[in-house]
């Protein structure tokens, strides 16, 4: 099956779809711009999606389950469904190093194909690819866990319930080349005079590691 077939979408211009699988690693017009304009019709559709589902639900949760299926080990989990690694254009290098496997870099590909296929169809037909692509996930019943709050975001409400300031975040080192940095960000509360690292392949997955080694210590810190 090629990829058009498991996208269910025939594009009428391939050049858009062959940008959107190109990494930056590998020529200077790569999927960046396209993965903005995806990244912004998938929250968009996603939003619809969860607004129709979840009649009961206020905004804060829907902000939630819409951050829980647009992050990126949903995307990278799709991307692999879709085959997108196959059909990556990596340079030789990324290639070596397992970039048509690397998270970040197929849930960035996905997002720039729903970008392509926004540009090459319309909003109607990115519609109809996002809701193809997400349609199993929100049939799946829904759970505490499968809604849990995003590290980030449980750490910030423990303790503003605690009356503590929010913590603050700083890159501690980015490490690689540009195209395949690993991040080390670190979580601090100055207040409690606590911190935590967290490694991602993005500042936003380092922040999230980070964020969840810290909660953790906290709350064990609490319980003893």
């Amino acid at each position: 099956m090629d990829l058009q077939e498991a996208l269910g979408y025939r594009f009428r211009d391939p050049r858009l779809l062959q940008r959107a699988l190109t990494h930056r690693s590998h020529s200077a017009h790569h999927n960046e711009r396209l993965e903005f304009l995806g990244d912004a019709v998938l929250s968009l559709v996603v939003s619809q999606l969860l607004y129709a589902r979840e009649a009961a639900a206020a905004e804060g949760a829907l902000s939630r389950m819409r951050a829980h299926l647009v992050r990126e080990e949903s995307l990278h989990a799709l991307a692999l469904q879709l085959g997108l690694g196959a059909c990556m254009r990596l340079s030789e290098g990324e290639a070596k190093a397992g970039g048509a496997r690397r998270p970040s870099i197929l849930a960035d590909a996905l997002e720039a194909v729903i970008g392509a296929v926004h540009l090459d169809g319309g909003f109607d037909a990115a519609e109809q690819l996002v809701t193809r692509l997400f349609a199993p996930l929100l049939l799946e019943d829904a759970s505490a866990a499968r809604w849990a709050k995003d590290a980030k975001t449980a750490l910030q409400e423990w303790l503003q319930g605690r009356r503590h300031p929010v913590p603050n975040y700083r890159i501690v080192a980015a490490r690689g080349q540009a195209h395949a940095q690993t991040f080390e960000v670190e979580c601090a509360v100055a207040s409690l005079a606590v911190s935590a690292v967290g490694l991602g392949s993005s500042r936003r997955a380092a922040e999230q590691q980070a964020a969840a080694a810290l909660l953790a210590r906290l709350q064990e810190g609490a319980s003893s």
